[in-house]
């Protein structure tokens, strides 16, 4: 089955075709087509049969160290269901840090973030005891917080453009409800999915609903989103940047990580290290004419 050599920068240097041509020719392999996804910021090139996608795509990174690269099979490769992290993936930061500064706590709950999203503890126990570090806090600082985030550049028009192509668009966080659904509304999610905290006279009571939304928790969704939408694993898109994100990431047909932590980087030979959540698409096969700018 014929591979594609997909690159995208911002923007990308001139002559990357010609290193591409050249990694692509120490494996055996040459570009048969080229086309054009985005002027001066993606392209792509077409080879005359397969390789090692993730022995090509780290030696491409090596020769050409500040752009983003995939290797894919020509055949499948647009998605029918997306399935997205929250935090560090389609917003900028972890919610759960920011809701522990208005404690003065932040750094104390940042470290044990740290530590989860790098698969170094138990996601469980690490959400339960930063959510115990949230006692008594009031619940409107989660509105405030939600009403104030960053989001991830290109992570609107990522959501639109596939939805709008017919894609189902999930978003799936270890973080909370009163957040992803604020996220969902914005980028236009179809539905979301993330753990509850639980609240007693306007207060957080230092517990979260169980049972946690937690990398298996991704996992399934992700499967259960495929069922409803009718199609296998190999048609959905899964991304997120922490190690409750791998399960989902290797099972999907394109896992990609996104400024990803180690552990989800060993996951899968796609990721996005320099350009934004646009390069998603271009992933796919995506031209400019047929992406949905983020509504004003």
């Amino acid at each position: 089955m014929p591979q594609v050599i997909i690159m995208v920068g911002d923007p990308l240097p001139g002559g990357v075709e010609d290193v591409a041509a050249t990694v692509a020719g120490a494996f055996g392999l040459s570009p048969v087509s080229g086309r054009i996804l985005s002027p001066d910021r993606a392209m792509e090139l077409t080879l005359d049969g397969d390789g090692d996608a993730g022995e090509i795509a780290d030696t491409l990174r090596q020769a050409l160290p500040e752009i983003d690269v995939a290797v894919l099979p020509e055949e499948g490769r647009r998605k029918r269901v997306l399935l997205a992290d929250m935090d560090a993936t389609m917003v900028v930061g972890e919610t759960i840090d920011e809701l522990a500064a208005a404690l003065g706590r932040e750094a104390e709950v940042s470290a044990i973030t740290e530590r989860a999203m790098r698969g170094e503890i138990d996601f469980e126990a690490a959400l339960d005891e930063r959510v115990a570090m949230l006692t008594g806090l009031d619940a409107t600082e989660i509105d405030r917080i939600a009403g104030t985030l960053t989001y991830s550049p290109g992570a609107e028009t990522l959501v639109r453009t596939m939805a709008q192509h017919g894609a189902r668009c999930v978003l799936v966080s270890g973080g909370f409800d009163r957040v992803t659904g604020v996220v969902r509304e914005r980028l236009g999610f179809h539905s979301d999915r993330a753990n509850h905290l639980e609240v007693s006279d306007g207060r957080l009571t230092g517990t979260a609903r169980k049972p946690v939304v937690d990398a298996e928790t991704k996992l399934a969704t992700l499967r259960e989103t495929a069922m409803a939408a009718g199609c296998a694993l190999a048609d959905c898109l899964a991304i997120g940047d922490g190690a409750n994100d791998r399960p989902m990431v290797e099972a999907a047909g394109l896992g990609i990580a996104y400024r990803a932590k180690p552990a989800l980087r060993a996951a899968t030979p796609v990721q996005i290290d320099h350009t934004d959540l646009r390069t998603a698409l271009y992933f796919q096969g995506y031209e400019d004419s047929e992406i949905v700018d983020a509504v004003a």
